[in-house]
């Protein structure tokens, strides 16, 4: 999916730039890489998502008729800008970690490798698309850790930032390990499962809650849910024992029933004696309401007989942690080693790669980042997805994307997978890596004394 297809979709500070390159002639090939800088305590990992929409966008960007018309008309640009734009295509490489990996602070988990207006009109979108789904898959993936033996389903669009946002939140969830969304355009795009039940307004409209059930469930009876907090929880329940037994004269089983509101610890225990009791051995209760990770451990550590949960605001919005600090930096051009040197947002010069050693039980033991082109110890986790503007592989299946997610979950060291706060895996620094930058560094300090 890619409703921001607009090649207006960026800042304004790409086309000014890249009028200034132009005038000067800096069209060299320059280097780019994404990259995740410090992460906060409540994140000791992040999932890399997002890719396959990234070269989308990088495939398809072109500049329509009446965008370059609007551009005309701004009187902002120059006419070399505008010529330069009217034929504008993506010829660049990009290089990747897949989506589903498990990545850890100033690893690339993309570069771009292209001449340098290319490189530099592609930043907006593509930190866009590339921060937002590793922000929720990565979210998603601590709840998969706390809760892994159940049914997590995404239920978070319409308070999702916009629509592409609760969208792509269904996808970036579901490769974190969601089993399912209610977002029906998430199911028709990626095919995703879809889940869902009913509103409290379904049952208000019958003048019986009894009624309310019977009526949606001869409409709808394959997985049939019902919602059974309207009113009184306990007393729909029982209502649900009597209902069940007429159903099943009509061939109609219910599977499941949803509480949206109170203590779902209490309430997932009461529903569940009166359902044992009254032969509802296998009719399953889902929760929902306002869940984040601290409900969710409280339940799944109190036993809570709930089979599934319903994540909404937390999740699309990453309530606890609504942004991450990322960066599109540029690493080399014309052929040399380019750094920034900030306080507190230094950068690591030159084309990098990733090499990750596992101990002895096949977890994650440390993460070396290098430069591009010398073997080390581990596995690569930077490869070729794009050559010349085009992919150099078809897209994976979102299943096998999701599987890689799984395995990634189960490599993670035991602190991690338990989500102790403040940690992290050991990343280091390459010697030849650190030389270079320090080479980078006595170049710049050298012009500087020559001017």
């Amino acid at each position: 999916m890619n409703d921001g297809k607009g090649a207006l979709l960026t800042d304004l500070y790409q086309l000014t730039m890249i009028q200034a390159y132009l005038a000067r002639g800096k069209t060299g090939t320059a280097v780019f890489e994404f990259f995740m800088r410090h992460f906060p305590p409540q994140r000791g990992f992040l999932i890399a998502a997002g890719l396959e929409q990234a070269l989308d966008f990088l495939e398809t960007l072109r500049f329509t008729r009446a965008e370059i018309e609007w551009l005309k008309a701004s009187g902002r640009f120059s006419n070399d800008l505008i010529s330069y734009l009217e034929d504008f295509r993506f010829t660049g490489d990009v290089d990747a970690m897949q989506e589903g990996t498990a990545f850890f602070a100033d690893e690339p988990i993309l570069r771009v490798t292209a001449s340098l207006p290319e490189a530099q009109l592609v930043e907006s979108r593509l930190i866009n698309l590339l921060h937002y789904q590793t922000l929720i898959a990565s979210k998603a993936a601590r709840m998969v850790l706390i809760a892994p033996d159940k049914t997590l389903v995404d239920f978070g669009f319409r308070r999702a930032h916009g629509a592409e946002a609760g969208v792509l939140a269904a996808r970036a969830s579901y490769i974190a390990g969601f089993s399912g969304t209610a977002t029906v355009l998430a199911g028709t795009l990626f095919g995703i499962p879809l889940s869902g039940t009913m509103a409290h307004s379904f049952i208000e409209v019958f003048d019986s809650e009894v009624e309310a059930f019977e009526s949606f469930a001869r409409e709808r009876p394959e997985h049939l849910t019902l919602l059974i907090d309207t009113y009184d929880v306990e007393a729909a329940a029982r209502k649900i024992v009597t209902l069940a037994r007429r159903l099943a004269d009509a061939g109609i089983a219910i599977s499941g029933v949803r509480i949206d509101s109170g203590d779902l610890i209490a309430l997932s225990r009461r529903v569940r004696q009166i359902f044992d009791a009254g032969g509802l051995r296998d009719v399953t209760i889902f929760a929902s309401g306002g869940i984040d990770e601290k409900e969710l451990r409280a339940m799944i550590e109190a036993q809570a007989p709930i089979d599934g949960f319903g994540i909404g605001t937390s999740l699309t919005t990453s309530f606890d942690l609504p942004a991450l600090d990322c960066a599109y930096k540029l690493q080399e051009y014309a052929g040399l080693a380019r750094r920034k040197r900030s306080a507190g947002k230094a950068t690591w010069p030159g084309r990098k790669q990733v090499w990750r050693r596992h101990d002895a039980d096949g977890r994650m033991a440390e993460d070396l980042i290098a430069l591009e082109g010398q073997p080390r110890e581990g596995e690569r986790l930077i490869e070729p997805v794009m050559r010349g503007g085009r992919r150099v592989v078809a897209a994976p299946k979102l299943a096998a994307i999701r599987a890689r997610a799984a395995a990634e979950l189960q490599r993670l060291p035991e602190p991690l997978r338990a989500l102790a706060p403040g940690l992290s895996l050991p990343v280091r620094i390459d010697g030849a890596l650190e030389a270079l930058a320090a080479e980078v560094d006595r170049r710049l300090e050298q012009r500087e004394k020559n001017r």
